[in-house]
This record gives C-alpha cells, sequence and structure tokens, in this order.
C-alpha cells in the first residue's frame, strides 16, 4: 500500500518535525536538549506527560519565519516520500508570532513560499490554524482573527487542539463562527480522550469534521448521526495505540465505524513521535482488517470530498485518486 496516492487531513506542524530536524536546530542555537532521544535517535517519552514533555521541548528550539519556513519544507518532503498528495496542517500562530496578526504574516509568507515550491512537485497542502483549548477562549478569538484575516490561498480551515478537559466547546463559539463567515473550514479535536459527549459538543460548533473521533463507537445513536450528516473523522490509529488510547490495532474501532457508514480517513498525527509513517498506517489497516486498495481508494476520496480546498483543487485530486 507504501506506493498509493494518499491525502492526510490530520497532520501537526512542529509534531511532524523529524528528530534530525530539531537536533540540527538545537546545535545551532547551543541549546542542550537532555532525556529526549533514545540511542537511535528518536523521540522517547514515557506516558503522556511525558509525551507533552518531549514534545513541547522539540518544538521549542523552532523559532520565527525562516524555522517554520525550514520545518515546512521538511515535513512535506517526507509527506511526499509516503505518497501523499495532499496534507492539511495544524498550524498555530500561537507559536508564530504570539497570536500576533503582523508576526503571524510573516511567519505565513515564509510559509506560503514553502508550500507553493512543493505544491509545483506534486505535493499540494493547507494549514488549518489552530486554537489550543487549555490557552483559554480569549487567546483563541486572536487565533481566529488571523485566520479570517489571511484565509483563501494557504488557510483553509480553523481547528481546536489541546486539553480535551479542559473547558467547553461551546465557550470557543465566536471564533468558529468568525472563521465561518470567513468562508473558512472547521474542525476540532475530539472523542479521542473525551467520551462520546465531547464529540457532540464539537459538532454544536458546526464543523464538518472531527479530529479523532473514535470513542463515538460507545455510542450507537451517535455513530448512526455521524454516517447521516456525512461528517468525516480525521483518525490517527497508530497515535491512538502509542498513547494507550485503545490497547491495540486489532481493538481499534475505525473498522467498526466505516461499516457503521462513517466516513473514515486516516492521518498520522505526530508520526516521528509514535514512531509511525503514513504508509505504515495502511500496511497495518491492511494487515489488521484485510483492507485493500478499494477500500483505501474510497477512504481517500472520502478525504478528498472533506478537504478545505477550492473546488478545481478536490476535483483534481479526485482524478488522481480515481
Amino acid at each position: 500500500m507504501s506506493m498509493q496516492k494518499k491525502i492526510e487531513l490530520h497532520l501537526h506542524l512542529e509534531g511532524a518535525a523529524p528528530p534530525a530536524f530539531i537536533r540540527g536546530l538545537a546545535k545551532e542555537r547551543h541549546r542542550e536538549l537532555r532525556g529526549m532521544f533514545d540511542d537511535q535517535g528518536r523521540y522517547s517519552y514515557g506516558d503522556f506527560n511525558d509525551f507533552l514533555r518531549v514534545y513541547e521541548a522539540a518544538t521549542s528550539v523552532v523559532e520565527g519565519p525562516a524555522d517554520y519556513a525550514r520545518l515546512l519544507s521538511a515535513v512535506l518532503n517526507e509527506c511526499g516520500e509516503q505518497g501523499a498528495i495532499y496534507v492539511e496542517l495544524f498550524v498555530s500562530p500561537e507559536f508564530c508570532g504570539g497570536g500576533d496578526l503582523a508576526a503571524w504574516q510573516d511567519h505565513l509568507g515564509a510559509m506560503e513560499e514553502v508550500a507553493g515550491e512543493y505544491a509545483l512537485s506534486g505535493v499540494e497542502s493547507r494549514a488549518i490554524l489552530t486554537c489550543i483549548r487549555h490557552y483559554g477562549p480569549d487567546r483563541a478569538k486572536k487565533t481566529a482573527i488571523c485566520a479570517a484575516e489571511t484565509s483563501g490561498g494557504w488557510v483553509a480551515g480553523l481547528g481546536l487542539a489541546g486539553a480535551e478537559d479542559i473547558g467547553e466547546a461551546k465557550d470557543f463559539a465566536w471564533s468558529f463562527d468568525c472563521a465561518r463567515e470567513a468562508g473558512l473550514g472547521l474542525t476540532a479535536h475530539a472523542g479521542e480522550w473525551g467520551g462520546p459527549q465531547s464529540i457532540r459538543d464539537a459538532l454544536d460548533l458546526g464543523v464538518s469534521r472531527i479530529g479523532h473521533g473514535i470513542r463515538a463507537i460507545e455510542d450507537p445513536a451517535l455513530v448512526r448521526d455521524l454516517a447521516e450528516k456525512g461528517i468525516t473523522l480525521e483518525v490517527c490509529p497508530g497515535s491512538n495505540v502509542a498513547l494507550g488510547v485503545v490497547p491495540d490495532w486489532s481493538s481499534h474501532p475505525i473498522a467498526r465505524l466505516a461499516d457503521a457508514g462513517v466516513r473514515v480517513t486516516v492521518s498520522t498525527d505526530d508520526p516521528p513521535f509514535f514512531r509511525t509513517t503514513l504508509s505504515r498506517e495502511y500496511d497495518m489497516l491492511a494487515d489488521r482488517f484485510g483492507w485493500a486498495e478499494e477500500e483505501f481508494r474510497q477512504m481517500n476520496l472520502w478525504a478528498a470530498e472533506a478537504a478545505f480546498c477550492d473546488n478545481e483543487t478536490r476535483d483534481r485530486l479526485k482524478q488522481e485518486l480515481s
């Protein structure tokens, strides 16, 4: 399955940073990164809190527009090697200028240049500007304004990520309304650590997609709702297994959700942290659930239909997949 053309809708830009890239930046900055890598140079952590510590330490060395342009280049290069023809990246103005619009525009300009170059080589991408839930709704408004003011082109959506157990989804309604008025696509992380109710709360924000969403399987009525409304789930199986959201690949609900008529797609979330790749996700799904070319093509067509891109790009992607 590794050479199949793929669409990825759920990839955190900083979380996709190759370990060697982060070590190289740290060396340039004369920054010491202790207790973050194993003897093979891979990210290393214990429990979920330790994962967050390592993640934040790694991303702290990426500073300013030039670094973000280099990071995007490294990430899109890896995506291309995995057969991705279209990728949507979670990017936060919080980390690209502290939520300040002018600073965000500087970062965006540098990244758009890189994105344009990769699009010419066959790896199209878009950015989903991401509100950080545990930073609170007031700071989210700054992200929404950055999204609305720079929408069109590379900036295509607004998302909500961060600690699912902090605050209520409805606290972010202003930000989502602002983004909707600007014509942006809407998605929110839910149903990973939070139960089915977290998914219902996210749907109330008017999203067309849910990041993760796998705990819908605990609520048959919710599964039916997702199927009937055509809500697309951005499922990240390897991430769910690595973090212990599900015990192992065989018990992952992605196949049961698909069988129930829910539109599922496959992404990697923070791939080097979870020691996965897009190709590995496909290989594991083929191995555990017997998925073959037909199932993967259908899944990628759903992803193309759910993508936050213009119709011309969508049509081109669907043509490439058929």
